[in-house]
């Protein structure tokens, strides 16, 4: 078995070639939607153009309220609540990543103390992923930001975290069967969902709760049908209880990526971590790449300032990396992901190997290769 590490320094040149500068410019031309004001509306964007190689996109949302689920392992009461990019044409079925938020704020009034919000209003830290959202909606894929207030206000189970996005998940398998309470608000896409490639994406609790999910241990309590096929752990929290026992989040059979920051003032980069533990076990690629110089919040918008409850967590302040490029990198890095996973497409594999470097950051990547060879 293969352990490979590279280096790269800051700002090599034009990185990537054509598919990174036209992933970057896909970014930037398309425009920021508002949340939906109310169970079943919709709110859509399309992009009034669209780089070579890219498609026009629409930005929806569904609701079902702040008590629409009971775990009905812990009892928590969560939220049913995501936004949704797509492309605006749809056509077969298309592959779907799941954005899963950490903890933060649960209400709009730091001062709240119960779910639903006793104070303020909920805060929408699924929102702060929406870059992510249309570069992937872009590419062709169905993308779908989970909020997880409830569980932020009550809960520290991580176990929570992963049942929430089975919930999610079963209700788009209705969806993708052409029926249930989704197609309401997401007219255009039952029957063009493929729930067999099915990507994940959670933000530090998230990335926990994203890892426990897809583990070996509990894979099989995804919703009969639905196929997780790649996760990506982003600045994820790291830690066993008891310690080295990490079957709640051992993965062996699934890709894996991690990506940490030099400089996470909230978790370090204790997510590499994660890789050491598949090391010589798993079947299937593992990769992880390290942004010497990023931190932890500036991967969700809403976390950022000049956002109402944004903070700079940054332990080298001064010479941190800006927002607009951590979360191009992160963008790169999950686009080259789940291209090469859920849709076969290796063109910017590259990028995840660290034959090429993402674009404005000093990074380290990793790769574990499969115990088979492959």
């Amino acid at each position: 078995m293969k352990r490979r590490i590279r280096v790269h320094a800051r700002a090599r040149g034009p990185v990537g070639g054509a598919l990174i500068a036209a992933l970057l410019l896909g970014v930037s031309l398309t425009g920021t939607s508002g949340v939906a004001a109310a169970t079943g509306d919709v709110d859509r964007t399309t992009a009034s153009s669209s780089p070579a190689g890219r498609t026009a996109i629409v930005t929806e949302s569904y609701d079902l309220g702040d008590t629409a689920f009971t775990d009905p392992v812990s009892g928590t009461v969560s939220e049913i609540r995501a936004m949704v990019h797509r492309p605006s044409q749809v056509s077969g079925r298309l592959p779907m990543v799941v954005l899963s938020h950490g903890s933060w704020y649960a209400c709009t009034n730091p001062k709240a103390t119960a779910w639903p919000c006793d104070r303020g209003r909920p805060y929408p830290s699924y929102r702060g992923y929406d870059y992510l959202g249309r570069a992937l909606a872009e590419r062709g894929f169905v993308v779908v930001s989970i909020s997880a207030n409830g569980i932020n206000m009550t809960s520290f189970d991580y176990g929570d975290r992963a049942r929430l996005i089975n919930e999610h998940l079963r209700l788009w398998r209705q969806l993708a069967s052409g029926g249930g309470v989704l197609t309401r608000s997401l007219p255009a896409l039952p029957g063009h969902v493929d729930i067999r490639r099915v990507g994940t994406v959670g933000h530090s609790r998230g990335g926990k709760g994203v890892m426990w999910q897809a583990s070996d241990k509990h894979r099989d309590e995804i919703p009969d049908g639905v196929r997780v096929g790649a996760v990506l752990a982003l600045a994820p929290v790291k830690f066993d209880w008891p310690e080295g026992e990490n079957s709640d989040t051992l993965i062996t059979r699934t890709p894996v990526a991690v990506v940490t920051s030099g400089c996470d003032g909230a978790v370090g980069e204790a997510g590499q971590k994660y890789l050491d533990d598949v090391e010589g076990r798993t079947t299937e690629p593992a990769y992880s790449v390290s942004l010497r110089e990023g931190n932890h919040n500036y991967f969700n918008t809403q976390w950022t300032p000049p956002a109402k409850l944004g903070d700079d967590d940054s332990t080298c302040p001064g010479r941190g990396l800006g927002p607009a490029t951590q979360q191009n990198a992160l963008t790169a890095y999950a686009t080259a992901f789940f291209d090469k996973h859920l849709k076969g497409d290796t063109t910017s594999e590259d990028l995840l190997t660290g034959e090429h470097a993402l674009p404005g950051v000093a990074s380290t990547t990793r790769v574990v290769q499969p115990t088979d060879g492959r």
